[in-house]
């Protein structure tokens, strides 16, 4: 029997694919994105929600999460424990500099049929080569590859962890995400496997919807470096959203199109008072 991926996973691969205000997005956000103290720690709440950056869904599960320090050593993360809505971990930031939160995962989704029976699958590429009938038939594959990032910072900043792994949809910053101020111009670039993703569409999008009753959301696309230059009118916790190939207009009477590929990035910033 194929082995079929837990439904947060399933979440994370596809939240980022829709930029509407009811979307299910999942987050992480740091209790600050810059600490100054000799015992320097953040805690960082993750969890999937409809409200962003409320806890109203589900939690996000922590098993992939890698943390990265600023000399690009995996780093710990202390007290880590996930309840009904939302997980929670802390990690202690001993070194100066950038950290990373990450949770990155590549996944295989396929329909075929079977016998004349129309079946589905979700989970990785390794057990879907191992399980996949020999005998299956209009076999339609799509790999997705997503990423969900957040940043913070002890006494300074550093780009260490910002160094691209070549696969998948990435952030680059030309500014640093720790270094975002209301009302100053900012300079991004996005790869797609390590090259530069032109003409890549891009959403900024700030918390405190539910107390607007607008999404607020600042869109706009990259260049033919993969860059983009913006500028954020208020400070805030803000959430950074892409995703690869573009979604195509549906067709009537058709079932959606499945690309071969897809690829999504996210991240929490802060942007501080100017």
């Amino acid at each position: 029997m194929l082995k079929q991926l837990n439904k947060p996973l399933i979440a994370l691969a596809l939240a980022g694919l829709a930029l509407n205000a009811h979307a299910h997005r999942p987050w992480m956000v740091p209790s600050s994105t810059m600490v100054e103290s000799k015992d320097a720690w953040v805690t960082v709440d993750a969890a999937i929600s409809e409200g962003l950056f409320e806890i109203d869904h589900q939690p996000l599960r922590l098993d992939a999460l890698v943390v990265t320090g600023p000399d690009g050593a995996k780093v710990t993360p202390a007290n880590a424990i996930t309840g009904r809505l939302r997980s929670v971990f802390d990690v202690k930031m001993e070194k100066p500099g950038t950290y990373k939160a990450a949770i990155v995962s590549q996944n295989v989704m396929a329909s075929y049929k079977l016998n004349g029976e129309q079946k589905r699958f979700r989970g990785n590429e390794e057990t879907f080569k191992k399980d996949l009938p020999a005998d299956a038939q209009d076999v339609k594959v799509t790999r997705t590859a997503s990423r969900l990032e957040t940043f913070f910072s002890n006494a300074e900043t550093s780009t260490e962890v910002f160094k691209p792994t070549g696969v998948g949809l990435e952030l680059v910053p030309v500014t640093h995400p720790n270094d975002l101020r209301a009302g100053e111009k900012a300079t991004w670039r996005f790869l797609i496997d390590g090259k530069p993703a032109a003409n890549q569409a891009f959403s900024l999008v700030p918390g405190g919807v539910r107390y607007r009753g607008v999404l607020g959301e600042i869109r706009q696309n990259t260049d033919a470096k993969g860059e983009i230059t913006f500028t954020v009118p208020a400070a805030g916790m803000y959430y950074v959203n892409s995703s690869w190939p573009a979604a195509t207009p549906p067709v009537a009477g058709q079932p959606p199109a499945m690309p071969e590929r897809r690829m999504t990035y996210a991240a929490t910033v802060e942007v501080l008072p100017e």
